[in-house]
């Protein structure tokens, strides 16, 4: 009959456990030198090797012809116990053992010397799942067992294991095996099975496995059931898995924008069968590759979970700075805990991609802050779009450019764009009368203030900006742009626009645009507070331009 390729390998001697050096020697010079507790206390996370040092120690206190502190595995005693016709041994589940009768009748045997071995050894696994008043009556005997008895509990939750329990008992940490342990594991494991896997096969097992052998095992004898090799694209074919590079090109249409290629991509995913639980851990830890690769460079590939090769973190890792990689990763984590109790995980994983093609949807803190840091540290330049059009080298004059239909738009450059026609005043305007003609290019101010050419710079402004961070200034409501001649001043509603506009980066570019539009080389400020309301555009226009744009991210205060 088959057995299972982590039963069939499970260690046989202290030497051949994986990854637990600190805790086997420990166990080893115990044995060879007979100074053995009457109680241990395993703990650590599934798969790690507790059970199997527990079996490991009792067949070796219990050994006729102990060798360097391992069991022979040879002499009737570790024969005996290993196939379990020696009743002296006994290992307990105390998720099904966890009365306190259960512990009592264990106690009543205790008491009894071996018949066949030197030590009466109990094991009891999931300790942790005991009762209070099985504890209680398990802590009677751990004060002053017999000297011919030993206890070996193994838990993954020591937080629930009573401090009277762990003060009476040797305490072992079994950690996290690393992948690099298991993948070398799962290759000699391969070899002697003899079917093939490669390299990247068993270094794709191992990072799944989350530092376990068990788990590790069992999804390498899940992967080997079909014959032929295992290699990654084995794996990511059995475990219903979208693979590295599926997660990486959904990340890249996110750096892009492109919502439409990022749905069209996960509807493929989720026809081919794929998890989307699956589906958000495997971009949970792409994102958080960037996030390590870009916050500690110089710590290697320690602290990367390994399924991203570093060109691919190479080339990604440049698309965002340090806050977008934050809010991506938080906006991803909350989705992936949401989708337990999703009715429709499908419909929520689509919401997920849309707001990360598109920041200016979070209006969580976290996405907030992004889009302040990308204006601080880069002006007021998008974020990466699909590849532009090559750049202009010299620009003309804004006004050496006739009128014709707009041409499309370039994501990088700024289109020039000649100052509209004044509009004609509410009421006669004596001072431009009186006014002697300037040579200046630059169209007067009209009366209360008003700028005609506020249209032109806001169009221009446009082509610079993101699309979530110029619906602001697209709404009349929240800012209007006044030009006296000589300076240009931009009118914001809160304090919060004021803060997010008032930087240089800003300043610099709006005070490049307003000379394009006026020809004249001008200070920009930007101010809190309502613009001067005589002659000020009408509030439905902007409102159909706004909306007419595409924009969105209108605030209602």
């Amino acid at each position: 009959m088959y057995q299972a390729l982590y039963r069939k390998w499970r260690s046989r001697t202290f030497d051949a456990v994986v990854g637990q050096g600190h805790v086997t020697q420990t166990l080893k010079r115990q044995v060879q030198s007979g100074r053995l507790s009457h109680a241990y206390l395993f703990t650590g996370t599934r798969g790690t090797g507790k059970t199997s040092c527990a079996k490991l120690l009792a067949r070796a206190v219990n050994c006729e012809n102990p060798r360097d502190g391992n069991p022979c595995n040879a002499c009737p005693s570790c024969l005996g116990i290993e196939n379990g016709s020696i009743l002296d041994v006994l290992e307990l589940d105390a998720a099904s053992n966890n009365r306190v009768d259960d512990m009592r009748a264990m106690m009543d045997e205790a008491v009894y010397t071996p018949s066949t071995v030197k030590k009466r050894v109990y094991i009891i696994d999931e300790v942790h799942m005991l009762s209070a008043q099985a504890f209680n009556a398990l802590l009677q005997i751990l004060e002053e067992p017999p000297e011919h008895l030993m206890f070996i509990l193994a838990t993954t939750e020591i937080h629930k294991v009573p401090a009277t329990i762990k003060s009476r008992c040797q305490q072992f940490s079994f950690k996290r095996i690393r992948a690099e342990d298991i993948a070398a594991h799962l290759l000699h494991v391969a070899k002697e099975e003899g079917f093939a896997l490669t390299d990247g096969g068993a270094a794709l097992v191992a990072r799944l496995a989350d530092g376990g052998m068990r788990d590790a095992l069992s999804l390498l004898d899940q992967c080997s059931g079909g014959g032929g090799t295992v290699d990654e694209e084995r794996v990511y074919d059995c475990l219903g898995l979208a693979g590295n590079i599926e997660t990486a090109r959904l990340l890249w249409d996110a750096a892009k924008g492109d919502i439409s290629s990022a749905l069209e991509r996960l509807d493929k995913l989720y026809g081919n069968g794929k998890e989307m639980t699956a589906l958000a851990g495997e971009l949970s830890a792409l994102v958080r590759d960037l996030l390590v690769s870009r916050t500690a460079p110089k710590a290697g590939g320690d602290l990367m979970t390994g399924g991203f090769d570093g060109e691919t973190l190479r080339r990604l890792s440049g698309k965002f700075d340090v806050p977008r990689l934050v809010q991506m990763l938080n906006l991803i984590q909350r989705t992936a805990a949401d989708l337990s109790r999703s009715a429709n995980r499908r419909t929520d994983m689509e919401l997920c991609l849309v707001t990360l093609c598109d920041p200016g949807l979070d209006a969580s803190p976290a996405g907030l802050s992004a889009r302040i840091a990308r204006l601080e540290q880069g002006g007021v330049a998008a974020p990466p779009r699909p590849a532009p059009p090559p750049r202009r080298q010299a620009p003309p004059p804004a006004d050496e450019v006739p009128w014709e239909e707009p041409p499309p738009r370039d994501e990088d450059a700024m289109p020039e764009l000649e100052p509209e026609p004044v509009r004609p005043p509410a009421e006669p305007a004596p001072r431009q009368a009186a006014k002697k003609p300037d040579p200046d290019p630059a169209p007067a101010p009209a009366a209360g203030g008003s700028w005609p050419g506020w249209p032109a710079f806001r169009e221009k402004l446009k082509g610079v900006m993101d699309i979530s961070d110029y619906s602001f200034i697209s709404n009349d409501a929240m800012a209007q742009g006044r030009w006296d001649g000589k300076e240009f001043t931009l009118w914001v509603a809160n304090s919060f626009l004021k803060t997010m506009l008032d930087k240089q980066s800003f300043t610099r570019v709006a005070a490049e645009l307003v000379r394009q539009v006026t020809g004249v080389s001008a200070k920009v400020s930007v101010k809190e507070g309502a613009a001067p309301a005589e002659d000020a555009p009408a509030g439905g226009d902007a409102l159909d331009a706004f909306l007419a744009q595409g924009g969105s991210n209108i605030i209602v205060e």
